[in-house]
């Protein structure tokens, strides 16, 4: 069984959605509604078929696809420049140090101020994979193949990636970090904002969100509690974006404090060290390195694993592989190991 990641066509609408349903909320990247879906899946048509080299405000949707049988089954998102047609606002972690002589203390206050240093920045996010198939490899396919795109893209991208990961959600679907701070201001719950900023973006925030530094303390423990954490089934998303190079730099998202990871877009150990080369032949020969293999510029991107033989400047490819990603012997491929 082959699974390859290749760019998404309007009529995976029906795919998406059914993704979306099983989010279980705080996934802004993909809203269970069908407008807002349909109108991602366009601007994302509209990136692949502009051919330039441009830098603008777009976004790519990459899909997860099984070969044997065309089922969908997982899907991602590159945004090539944020905070152009709306705020990308951030709450950014900060310490204040006051000292009283008469008192002989220190106090260090824990400060979050609301910010849009990442504004410009590109960002990997969108990761959805679905539950049966969260085995095998495939999320860091989906994740790693968007690294791969980036490098035969270059500049389509900015010289700053982010991802955003979701934050603490209890049972109840509920945001504790939400609760305790933008709730109080907003008069909504977490699941009526997230859907709210999912649909029609951030400007809300901008309109009523104080602007002024909120010091942590006054927020409650689970509030607390809940900053810069991922949620747990993202805890092994956030080593994978570590691994590549990305760190938190003290950015949490404004809606669940979940941490947003940044990294310089050409130290990202996928972009940096991915090889190129020209198949030379199509054979299952032992002894390969297990590769991620992509090639294909714009929506005839393909991404899927493979075996890949190199000796002496010429490379080899595993027939499966070849077969998914349509590789003949003559045409280009990039490929960097597998983890």
């Amino acid at each position: 069984m082959t699974f390859v990641v290749r760019a998404a066509q309007d009529d995976d609408l029906r795919h998406l959605y059914e993704m979306a349903k099983l989010t279980g909320g705080g996934f802004t990247n993909l809203p269970a509604d069908r407008t807002s879906l349909r109108n991602k899946l366009a601007l994302s048509r509209a990136a692949f078929e502009r051919d330039d080299t441009a830098l603008s405000d777009e976004q790519f949707v990459l899909m997860l696809e099984n070969t044997a049988n065309g089922d969908v089954r997982g899907t991602c998102q590159l945004i090539t420049h944020v905070g152009q047609k709306h705020p990308f606002y951030s709450y950014r972690i900060g310490t204040l140090t006051q000292h009283s002589r008469e008192l002989e203390r220190t106090f260090r206050a824990e400060m979050l101020s609301l910010t849009t240093d990442l504004e410009g920045a590109s960002e990997v996010g969108g990761l959805f994979l679905h539950p049966g198939e969260r085995a095998g490899g495939l999320g860091l396919l989906l994740a790693r193949s968007r690294y791969l795109f980036i490098r035969a893209h270059r500049p389509r991208f900015a010289d700053r990636v982010l991802a955003e990961l979701r934050g603490v959600i209890d049972e109840a679907g509920g945001s504790p970090f939400w609760d305790g701070l933008a709730g109080r201001f907003f008069g909504m719950n977490f699941q009526a904002a997230d859907e709210f900023n999912a649909i029609n973006g951030h400007q809300f925030i901008a309109d009523l969100m104080p602007k002024h530094p909120i010091y942590t303390a006054m927020l409650s423990e689970t509030a607390r509690a809940a900053i810069g954490l991922p949620h747990p089934s993202g805890r092994a998303a956030m080593r994978m974006l570590e691994n590549e190079g990305f760190a938190f730099e003290s950015y949490i998202d404004i809606f669940d404090g979940g941490p947003t990871m940044t990294a310089r877009t050409d130290q990202v150990r996928t972009i940096k060290e991915a090889r190129d080369g020209k198949v030379a032949a199509i054979a299952d020969t032992p002894g390969g390195t297990e590769a991620l293999v992509a090639t294909g510029r714009l929506k005839a991107f393909r991404c899927a694993y493979g075996t890949v033989g190199e000796r002496d400047g010429a490379v080899t490819l595993s027939s499966a592989a070849a077969s998914a990603l349509g590789v003949a012997p003559g045409d280009t491929i990039s490929w960097i190991a597998r983890l």
